[in-house]
């Protein structure tokens, strides 16, 4: 996989780019394992928008992604690594001897006729999903479960990859994308490998109008609005309104902890992202 970068034809070409999706197999999804997305455009039940700067884009179907792989001890074949509109990596579509078809995430190398299973007697090779207990120190993960047969949470995004770093009693101690390090139950599962489409993070969109295909409206600052709009907002011409960066409910923006410290999961950090 390589970026595409455009000729300067045009301003909005020249600083744009895009991946020449040469690992995909086929540019149309798995009719039985989607299903209709209806947009919110950030608003919640009763209408009110919860999350600005949202709405419009192009529309999707979900991909209905087999996080929990819990077919222990059967093996499936890839039969195709398909585009996924709704998630930055890319995705496989894989089926069981019995015809069973299901859709995974894609780890980086993975091939069309890759024969890839979950359970613990599988062995510790790219794709396949295995307890944290029968993965050795330093092997690159992705698609991490919290807590057992929930599915996986963690490390799902193009290019993520997390590390185990040791193991401690009934835990494996795994370094995060975040560099945080964390505590996880042996028993729960993660896919071997990183995850597909690394490059994803050396996209230059170059123009507002690609952002609006994915459903991102323009982002006004606090500053450049009214008082009545923004603790930020007013002032004679600009001005950074004389107090610290908040949000348009006044909350902090930065150096402000809004993690509460009784949180429970708080006992699984060993070393937190923030501290250096």
């Amino acid at each position: 996989m390589a970026i595409i970068k455009f000729k300067p034809v045009t301003p909005t070409r020249r600083f744009g780019s895009i991946t020449d999706f040469s690992e995909l197999t086929t540019h149309k999804p798995y009719w039985p394992l989607t299903r209709p997305k209806r947009g919110q455009g950030g608003r919640n039940n009763l209408g009110q928008t919860t999350i600005r700067f949202r709405g419009g884009g192009h529309k999707r179907r979900l991909r209905i992604v087999d996080f929990k792989r819990n077919r222990y001890g059967d093996l499936a074949a890839v039969k195709t690594i398909e585009y996924d509109p709704n998630r930055s990596a890319r995705i496989a579509l894989i089926e069981y001897v019995d015809g069973q078809k299901a859709y995974i995430l894609a780890p980086d190398g993975m091939r069309v006729g890759q024969q890839v299973g979950s359970g613990e007697n599988m062995e510790v090779q790219t794709g396949n999903h295995l307890p944290l207990g029968r993965i050795p120190p330093g092997t690159p993960v992705h698609n991490i479960e919290i807590d057992h047969n929930r599915g996986g949470q963690l490390v799902r995004t193009a290019g993520g990859v997390a590390q185990i770093m040791s193991k401690e009693e009934s835990f494996a101690h795994i370094k995060l994308p975040s560099g945080e390090v964390r505590k996880f139950p042996l028993t729960c599962f993660a896919t071997v490998g990183q995850c597909s489409n690394i490059e994803h993070e050396n996209i230059s969109y170059g123009k507002a109008g690609r952002k609006r295909w994915l459903g991102k409206r323009p982002h006004n600052r606090g500053v450049s609005m009214n008082p009545v709009d923004h603790p930020l907002g007013g002032g004679e011409g600009k001005t950074s309104g004389g107090r610290h960066p908040c949000g348009p409910s006044g909350l902090l923006s930065k150096g402000y902890k809004t993690r509460s410290p009784s949180k429970p999961s708080s006992k699984y950090i060993v070393s937190d992202r923030r501290r250096k």
